[in-house]
Parts: structure tokens; C-alpha cells; sequence
């Protein structure tokens, strides 16, 4: 989103840049989590592109369902880019100045990200409701006609949802003080500081996520409970247990992502607080990371495709080596 700077003049905002909140003002506590962060962003970037990269190049994982996670693998790695490098940068340097103009930008492109996860989570919930309660038309309810829309939709609808909240916000003057009570630059400490009134922008911020994130969260529940009925009416144990295993890894995922995005923001703004910003670590960089450990884990589809493509690797390094040889 390209913004015109002649916008902040004329909204009187005086505030050149933010202080973005520290972790801790211990350096060998900062160096510790900075190494920390650092492995964990690596975890993320590397095994969501793995995910990615093995799904596009296995043709038996070219199904909704995996066209889903390519997506959702290839959000974590935006959505954990977006906050993790100025993270590293406070921890490190302890530079905590975020100018105003990328404070917004960072702002409108979370929101971006976490909307357009919220949906895709939906859409890959309905996607195994399909699959499970109603198999035989599966093949013409998820074809490419409805999961490439669904999928497209699940991104269209971060973009509006980001940009109706950053309109808003783009609203306000900030006047000072411009220190946030944060570690990134988000939606509800951004108000905060705010020195005009803001009454409107704080029921904008309330109400719709509390609209969305019910109704997709209401959707995911209300399709797991079809697929649990369903599962438990099955004959065998052993197909009880393997239907399930294929629904496991997504659940987890959903209750982490609703659990902690709940805490954060469907609280009133007027008991925000600092202990936030410990929720927000894990909501913005530990999250991510989880998703390709769980499904990698769990989903034997993608743990025999990574392992036949290190194989082929393994194999063609060895050929490499005796043709040099």
C-alpha cells in the first residue's frame, strides 16, 4: 500500500516515528532471545518453503487440500517476516525506532496476513467436511472451478479487512507520546497513542473482529462437528482413527491460532496491557513456525514426500560424486 506523505501533514500528525516496547533491558537476555528468535524464523522460513516446494512437486499432493496448506505455508512465511526482522533488530541493537510511515505499513500488512489466515482456516475446514461427510461428490464440490475462488477469496478478504481498519486509523493524529506499548506496530497500541478521538475507531476495532473471527471460528467448529459425528458413526476403529489423523493436524492449528488471537484481540481496548506483548511473541512469531512442524508431523502424505525427495536428492549427490570420481 503506497501511502502519500502529504497525507500525515495534513492530518496534523507530528509524530515522525514510534518507540517500540523491549522485551527486556538486559542485553544477555536480549542476545539469548535474539538467538532464539533467529533459529525459530529460520524453522519458519525453511519448513513452510519446504512445504511449499514438495507439494508443488509431488503430483499425487496436486488436491484442495493441499493446495490449502501450500497457501497457509506460504502466508507463515510473510506473516513471520513482516514482525521477526525488527524483532531481531530491538533484541540485538536495541533499536527501537519504527519511522510512522513503516510502523503503518507493518500495521496494515499483519492484518493482512492474520485476516487472510483466519479464512483460509474456514475454507480448509469446509474443505474436510467435504471430504469426509460427503466423499463421493467431493471431486465436484472442491474441484479447481471452487477451491482456486475459495482460496483467492481468503486473500481478497485480508486485503479489505486490513484496509478498512487502516483507513480508520489513518484518521487519527498522533501528537504524542509515541512510545508502544508494544513490539511491533499493531492496531489497538497505535489508537492508544492517538491524541484525537478515537471513540469510533475503538467500536470499528471491537465489532469487526468480533464479528469475523466468531463466524469463521463458528464455521470451523460447525464443520468438525459434522466430521466428528460422522467419524464416530464409522464401522471400523481403523478407519475412525485414520479419518481423524487427517483432521488432527488442522484442529490444532485452528485452536492455537482462535486461542491465541482471541486473547488478543477480542479483549476490551481498556484492559490492554503490557503482559500483551508476551501473547503477541507467540501469536506473531512462535505460531508460524508450528504449522510445518504439525503437519509435517502428523499428515503421512507429506512426511513420505519429504522423505522420497531427500532420498532423490541423496541419490543424485551420490551419482554427482562417482561421475566426478
Amino acid at each position: 500500500m503506497k501511502v502519500d506523505p502529504s497525507y500525515f501533514s495534513s492530518n496534523q500528525s507530528t509524530v515522525p516515528e514510534f518507540i517500540l516496547s523491549s522485551i527486556s533491558s538486559i542485553y544477555e537476555v536480549r542476545l539469548l532471545l535474539f538467538i532464539t528468535f533467529t533459529v525459530v524464523y529460520i524453522i519458519t522460513v525453511f519448513g513452510n518453503g519446504v512445504i511449499v516446494l514438495v507439494i508443488q512437486l509431488n503430483a499425487r499432493l496436486q488436491t484442495p487440500m493441499y493446495f490449502f496448506l501450500t497457501h497457509l505455508s506460504f502466508l507463515d512465511i510473510c506473516y513471520s517476516s513482516v514482525t521477526v526482522p525488527k524483532l531481531l533488530d530491538i533484541l540485538l541493537a536495541d533499536n527501537r525506532r519504527m519511522p510512522f510511515v513503516g510502523c503503518i505499513l507493518q500495521m496494515y500488512l499483519f492484518h493482512v496476513l492474520a485476516s487472510s489466515e483466519m479464512f483460509l482456516l474456514t475454507a480448509m475446514a469446509y474443505d474436510r467436511y467435504v471430504a469426509i461427510c460427503d466423499p463421493l461428490r467431493y471431486a465436484v464440490l472442491m474441484r479447481r472451478a471452487v477451491s482456486l475462488p475459495l482460496g483467492a477469496c481468503a486473500w481478497l478478504g485480508g486485503f479489505v479487512h486490513s484496509t478498512f481498519h487502516t483507513a480508520f486509523i489513518l484518521r487519527l493524529s498522533f501528537c504524542g507520546p509515541n512510545q508502544m506499548d508494544n513490539i511491533f506496530c499493531d492496531a489497538t497500541p497505535l489508537i492508544k497513542l492517538s491524541c484525537s478521538d478515537a471513540t469510533l475507531d475503538e467500536i470499528m476495532l471491537t465489532v469487526t473482529p468480533g464479528i469475523l473471527g466468531p463466524s469463521c471460528f463458528m464455521v470451523v467448529l460447525l464443520s468438525y462437528g459434522y466430521i466428528i459425528r460422522n467419524i464416530l458413526k464409522m464401522k471400523t476403529r481403523e478407519g475412525r482413527s485414520k479419518t481423524f489423523s487427517t483432521c488432527a493436524s488442522h484442529l490444532i492449528v485452528v485452536s492455537i491460532f482462535y486461542g491465541t488471537g482471541i486473547i488478543v484481540y477480542l479483549q476490551p481496548m481498556s484492559v490492554y496491557s503490557s503482559a500483551n506483548r508476551f501473547i503477541t511473541v507467540f501469536y506473531a512469531v512462535i505460531t508460524p513456525m508450528l504449522n510445518p512442524i504439525i503437519y509435517t508431523l502428523r499428515n503421512k502424505d507429506v512426511k513420505g514426500a519429504v522423505q522420497k525427495m531427500l532420498l532423490q536428492q541423496n541419490i543424485a549427490q551420490k551419482s554427482n560424486i562417482v561421475t566426478v570420481s
